[in-house]
């Protein structure tokens, strides 16, 4: 699911110097043609890069993923120990399906500034992206220490556990994070994603009625609700909501893919997809099939 991106190294400004037949050209010149105020802006080196306004960065949020990600990488090249920067440049990397970079990008933070919420949040999602719940749970955990009544961390915490095979600890893990935040429907989306992964789709869609029912339910929760629709069969309400929330060409592909699903009686085994903690773009039918980030 990764893709490979390069992003252009940021160049090193350089003092210019006059070659020899510029200084030649230079003293051969008359004071008028050559006043020392025009031979001070020959010589001057160029103009060191500033980095960005807050404003520039409250707008950089806003761009799309690739170029995001360029802004925040050149924000770290102008300044390596720039917390906020490697933690946003890591959550750009991770929404390009790069988890490795956006690892590395967040465990640069954390060297800086061991406690950063941010960070260790981004690390863990960058792990749970990859499949590597394992190495997702320390850093969560430290993270919900920090933010005890928070339910972000005990959620991610929850997918993680799924991912190793925890599943009683992952229930309860979600539990807790429901007791933080009621009905949350990122929570319940996790919970019935779990349990739709072990065939229990009729759990499933409960737990999915009541996350889409919440006035902060996304497309995210109504999407896992399409897809288990799709497992149980029921295609003609899974194609009402794939019509209302999706692109006809994006309904078509994701309706065929339900159709192949129902015929076969076999459920997908995704890893549950964590649910969205940030505002981000929507995911497409592909991350709800089984990617983790």
């Amino acid at each position: 699911m990764c893709r490979n991106l390069l992003f252009a190294a940021t160049a090193l400004a350089a003092a210019l110097s006059l070659g020899s037949a510029a200084q030649a050209a230079v003293q051969s010149m008359t004071p008028a043609a050559a006043s020392p105020q025009a031979t001070a802006q020959a010589v001057a080196p160029p103009q060191k890069q500033k980095k960005a306004s807050a404003q520039e960065r409250i707008d950089a949020e806003r761009l799309p993923p690739m170029a995001r990600a360029a802004f925040w990488a050149r924000e770290v090249n102008l300044d390596p120990i720039d917390v906020d920067a490697n933690v946003r440049l890591a959550s750009a990397l991770r929404s390009l399906g790069q988890y490795s970079e956006a690892a590395d990008s967040a465990q640069k933070a954390l060297v800086i500034d061991p406690k950063n919420f941010d960070a260790l949040m981004e690390t863990a999602r960058a792990y749970v992206g990859q499949g590597q719940g394992f190495y997702a749970i320390d850093p969560v955990k430290r993270a919900a220490v920090l933010a005890p009544k928070d339910w972000r961390p005990l959620s991610l915490l929850g997918v993680a556990y799924t991912q190793v095979k925890r599943d009683e600890d992952a229930q309860a893990v979600w539990r807790q994070a429901l007791g933080l935040s009621h009905d949350n429907p990122a929570v319940l989306s996790n919970m019935a994603m779990a349990l739709a992964a072990k065939g229990d789709a009729t759990g499933a869609e409960a737990l999915l009625r009541r996350a889409t029912a919440q006035p902060s339910a996304t497309l995210q929760e109504r999407q896992n609700l399409t897809l288990v629709l799709g497992i149980e069969g029921k295609l003609a309400e899974a194609e009402k909501l794939l019509r209302e929330d999706l692109p006809p060409d994006q309904a078509e592909a994701n309706l065929a893919y339900l159709r192949t699903l129902s015929a076969s009686q076999t459920a997908p085994s995704p890893v549950p997809t964590p649910a969205p903690t940030t505002t981000s773009d929507a995911r497409t039918w592909a991350s709800v099939k089984g990617a983790g980030g």
